[in-house]
């Protein structure tokens, strides 16, 4: 650690003080010997596993023939079978095509350039509570300043923003389904302002970083309605929500909504770097030749594995097994509010399940220094899980979904433990 602060940045923020060795299925295991249940997954990145041996292997062959070539210069076979694979398998019954890059981020600004190019309009309309990255762009179309966007600006211009249809934190203080989903109605207002300047909305099917908030289905049918009346394109930002974590390879199979662009990564490779951008063939093919594309774009080695990966979930119906945890969560949760006065909201999609915890249930005052302690007790106590939400007051899970029950059950022991500890010192401490 010593080493760490001296030769790394502080904006490089870990969240927790352990150092990796090796690291299996859903268990990693640090330098002293310790093993840590990952409750984690690389911030998502593992819904595989790690260490899958169908992806280590396809990686070890690849790197056997070459590391790299650069698509733009020398096209390989595994570029074409993964975005074939892509448009097969993304939602939609028309024809597309797929461009890959390096990251998540990366995909989210190529989606955005793709819809300019198509629609010749400069706008972005994105949302409260979103997270696409950290790039300027990405920060840019970001909801959360701290500490994304702190010290970072100007941002760029042409970016709207409308609320998230968080029916927990309404930005409207209606209430569901009575709000008849004012927020997604909002876009209207948006669109009589902008004068048809807007090119694409983008959205999160279930917000990641944002807590975890997974809307009402007609916010989403309100978002396609509405956006294709004013010929403004779709994009579906499914870099966290993507390959099979919320029950289905993709979330928008759920939402019943057919986007024009789709983002995935994250796990697409499990964890090596990659990112996609997938849609309407004709809208793909706007941007004039040489205008996409990257040095490591689509990177041979993290095809492969991305292609096994993709194997995986076939063979091990990995997508079914997120279904199957979502629903031993709900069972296993179904009488937190009673037991733990911290939790305010248990949200989720499949194995996408997140508990926001506020300090009184009446204000939803957000409880960020609790949260913090629940985080801490459990890694103490050999469990890796994560905080998200614009308050900081959201745990989420993303247990890879190759994790055993017997794991889950360990997992949430340690989780249930944080819980009670930190509620009973909330009881004895009163505060000013």
């Amino acid at each position: 650690m010593r080493r760490r602060e001296q030769a790394v940045p502080r904006g490089t923020h870990h969240s927790v003080p352990v150092f990796i060795h090796h690291a299996e299925g859903a268990v990693l295991y640090d330098v002293d010997g310790n093993a840590f249940l990952d409750f984690g997954g690389g911030i998502g990145c593992m819904n595989v596993g790690h260490c899958a041996a169908e992806v280590r292997t396809a990686a070890q062959q690849q790197l056997g023939r070459f590391s790299h070539l650069c698509f733009s210069v020398t096209p390989y076979d595994s570029y074409i079978r993964l975005a074939e694979e892509l448009n097969r398998r993304t939602p939609g019954a028309f024809a597309k095509k797929t461009l890959l890059v390096n990251s998540g981020v990366e995909a989210v600004e190529n989606a955005v350039k793709i819809a300019r190019a198509y629609t010749g309009r400069p706008a972005v309309v994105a949302f409260e509570d979103a997270f696409h990255g950290r790039t300027l762009l990405g920060m840019s179309l970001t909801s959360k300043v701290h500490p994304y966007k702190e010290g970072f600006g100007p941002f760029v211009p042409e970016v709207y923003r409308v609320p998230y249809g968080y029916c927990y934190r309404c930005s409207y203080s209606l209430t569901y389904p009575t709000c008849e989903i004012r927020c997604a109605q909002a876009l209207e207002d948006v669109f009589a302002r902008t004068a048809g300047a807007v090119a694409a909305v983008i959205v999160e099917p279930v917000l990641g970083e944002g807590g975890f908030v997974a809307p009402p289905r007609e916010f989403f049918q309100i978002l396609r309605r509405v956006s294709a009346r004013h010929g403004i394109l779709l994009v579906a930002d499914e870099v966290q929500t993507g390959f099979g974590r919320s029950g289905t390879l993709f979330a928008c199979e759920q939402l019943g909504i057919e986007p024009d662009l789709l983002v995935s990564a994250k796990s697409i490779a499990a964890g090596l770097p990659l990112g996609a951008v997938t849609g309407r063939a004709e809208i793909m093919d706007a941007p004039v030749a040489g205008g996409l594309g990257g040095t490591y774009a689509g990177n041979p080695v993290a095809c492969e594995a991305a292609l096994a990966v993709m194997k995986m979930f076939d063979d091990r119906q990995l997508s079914a097994r997120a279904v199957l945890i979502g629903e031993w969560i709900c069972q296993r949760t179904q009488n937190w509010k009673s037991e733990f006065p911290l939790i305010g909201d248990i949200r989720g999609m499949g194995a996408m399940r997140a508990f926001e915890l506020v300090r009184d249930r009446e204000t939803r005052t957000p409880a960020e220094e609790e949260t913090e302690a629940v985080l801490k007790y459990c890694w103490q106590h050999g469990l890796i899980i994560l905080p998200a939400g614009t308050y900081g007051n959201v745990i989420r899970l993303l247990v890879p979904l190759v994790i055993t029950d017997d794991q889950l059950d360990e997992g949430f022991s340690v989780l249930e433990a944080a819980l009670a500890s930190v509620s009973a010192q909330v009881a004895v401490a009163p505060r000013n």
